[in-house]
């Protein structure tokens, strides 16, 4: 009987090591660009809005009269596949800065560089996912193709996945492609560089706010 039960418990842990080492392979190469207790990895560039850790998420508020903010990794990232889950006041502009730079590659430069676009899509649908050049020459996606609408789902968490490689960004919402953008020439400038999340300037109004959580990379 004693025999029976170990061989039971062998047969049991064998048959599961599969499943555990898919799950490694699944999660190989993948990093956690936030640890979810402190901002170690990042720093603020540009702005006065605010930037913390709270509750295993990053949340962004703004300040009156502060213009753009960002809190940017130190790390520098070319190729990459990144996924973040975000949620935003229906009333904040917001974005994800990609290989991006400031002007003078000084703290206090001005950001710079293409910029995923988060936004509520509120009753017309708007552009969320479509990549605009932050303080380099505006929307990087052709106006054909700049077309409101609502995958972005107001007031609710919003899966995001960005793939970038070589001058080819793509980005999902919610499983939904968004955009495939390739852009040679933004590529020749902005080829690599750190990852921003941005806080827009609302002027007088607010404070509004935007989170993030789950920001997972894997460089290609």
């Amino acid at each position: 009987m004693k025999n029976y039960c170990i061989k039971a418990v062998w047969l049991a842990f064998t048959m599961a090591l599969p499943a555990a080492a898919d799950h490694h392979k699944e999660a190989k190469g993948w990093t956690d660009l936030f640890n979810g207790r402190d901002l170690t990895g990042f720093s603020q560039k540009n702005g006065t809005a605010t930037f913390e850790a709270k509750d295993g998420t990053i949340v962004g508020t703004t300040a009156k009269g502060s213009p753009n903010s960002f809190l940017c990794t130190d790390k520098l990232y070319g190729d990459f596949e990144l996924t973040f889950e975000v949620k935003v006041h229906n009333s904040l502009n917001s974005g994800v800065m990609i290989r991006s730079q400031t002007k003078g590659n000084t703290p206090e430069g001005r950001v710079n560089g293409p910029q995923v676009e988060i936004e509520a899509s509120g009753a017309k649908g708007a552009e969320s996912g479509y990549i605009y050049g932050e303080a380099c020459g505006g929307w990087m996606t052709p106006k054909e193709l700049l077309k409101p609408h609502k995958h972005f789902k107001d007031g609710e968490w919003n899966k995001y996945r960005i793939l970038a490689k070589g001058p080819r960004i793509q980005v999902w919402i919610n499983d939904v492609q968004i955009s495939d953008l390739t852009d040679e020439e933004k590529y020749k400038t902005y080829s690599k560089g750190f990852i921003g999340l941005q806080v827009h300037g609302v002027g007088k109004r607010g404070p509004f706010d935007v989170a993030w959580k789950n920001l997972k990379i894997r460089e290609l």
